[in-house]
């Protein structure tokens, strides 16, 4: 049997994995889209395919719909008959390695909502914990078809019965998908905090940031505030020094000594200043704040970390806008010396 030996198939059952049944117990794979109808019809042009997903599916993104078409083009007509196809179980922590057996079928008799379908061939059914860290996260995309390439010559093994050892105990790729998950992470927090909060909105949730960190915060109301856009303090009256005034930006862009001199300008002896932005500051205004020892910067990157260290203490107003959820990562061993 032919086949493309520089990459595999990877396929998903379903974000539930409903199509297990029929991939596993009648040697499918399938995609759904079932409103597009057959494939067969359209997928010659791309253009009038992607105008069809558009008609059928009204409330999907716009610019999700060329992936979307793109998908669908490779199931259709990309594939061939003895490429090989991996299946990550969805129920059974197995990945299914072998060929595709046919050309498309459209088939709604079979399963209504994954009409589009291929035979194949399974050949092997491999523990999850037989690959390298490399190797399932290369197949754990979250796309619903893809190309798996770089560790193909790993399941390429797994498929001519050469069982794979297990990885040694230092694996340089869980250091990367860590790295990978902490960052989208990130990334996610910055884009709702810039996209949600901005202008006075953003004010209020530094202020429910720092009673979180257990401070008693004021907030200056909306309009003119004199460079002072929060007072926060630790006794319940603010009367006791520290007091600390607080002036917070939205804005993604590099805040420069000016604005940090502004904002110390009005900060008493016994008082301290705090800057808090989405953006970063220019190399002046951190060196300024370096000489004045009761002067803080934080940028956006800095807010980020101090939320997540936070987050569980914080209004679940905030929460709602920023749902996050812990995730266990492996953490990279480090190498020893013999």
């Amino acid at each position: 049997m032919a086949s493309n030996d520089t990459f595999f198939w990877c396929i998903r059952a379903g974000a539930t994995g409903d199509a297990d049944d029929l991939f596993l117990k009648h040697n499918r794979i399938a995609v759904g889209w079932p409103k597009v109808g057959d494939l067969s019809a359209v997928t010659l042009d791309k253009e009038k395919l992607k105008t069809r997903v558009a008609e059928v599916y009204p409330d999907k993104k716009r610019g999700a719909i060329p992936g979307d078409a793109g998908m669908l083009i490779r199931f259709a007509c990309e594939m061939k008959h003895g490429d090989r196809v991996l299946y990550p179980g969805k129920h059974d922590n197995l990945i299914h390695i072998g060929y595709i057996t046919g050309d498309y079928t459209y088939s709604p008799e079979t399963n209504s909502k994954y009409p589009n379908q291929r035979a194949v061939k399974w050949v092997k059914s491999v523990p999850r914990t037989k690959f390298s860290q490399g190797a399932l996260y290369e197949s754990n995309s979250a796309l619903t078809l893809f190309q798996v390439r770089n560790y193909a010559s790993e399941f390429a093994a797994a498929l001519d019965g050469n069982i794979i050892s297990a990885p040694p105990p230092v694996d340089p790729t869980v250091a990367v998908v860590a790295a990978q998950i902490e960052q989208n992470t990130r990334d996610f927090i910055s884009k709702q905090l810039a996209q949600e909060l901005k202008g006075h909105p953003f004010a209020a949730f530094v202020a429910n940031l720092l009673e979180a960190m257990g401070y008693r915060t004021r907030i200056s109301p909306e309009g003119p505030d004199g460079g002072v856009d929060i007072i926060a303090h630790k006794d319940e009256l603010g009367l006791e020094p520290p007091i600390i005034k607080v002036q917070v930006k939205s804005t993604g862009a590099s805040l420069g000594s000016p604005e940090v001199q502004s904002l110390y300008g009005i900060v008493g002896t016994n008082e301290y200043g705090l800057f808090v932005t989405l953006g970063g500051f220019t190399a002046q205004a951190r060196t300024f704040a370096r000489e004045k020892p009761n002067l803080r910067l934080i940028d956006g990157k800095e807010l980020v970390e101090i939320m997540l260290t936070h987050y569980d203490q914080l209004d679940a107003r905030y929460k709602g806008l920023i749902p996050l959820r812990r995730v266990h990562v492996p953490e990279p061993l480090e190498e020893t010396e013999e």
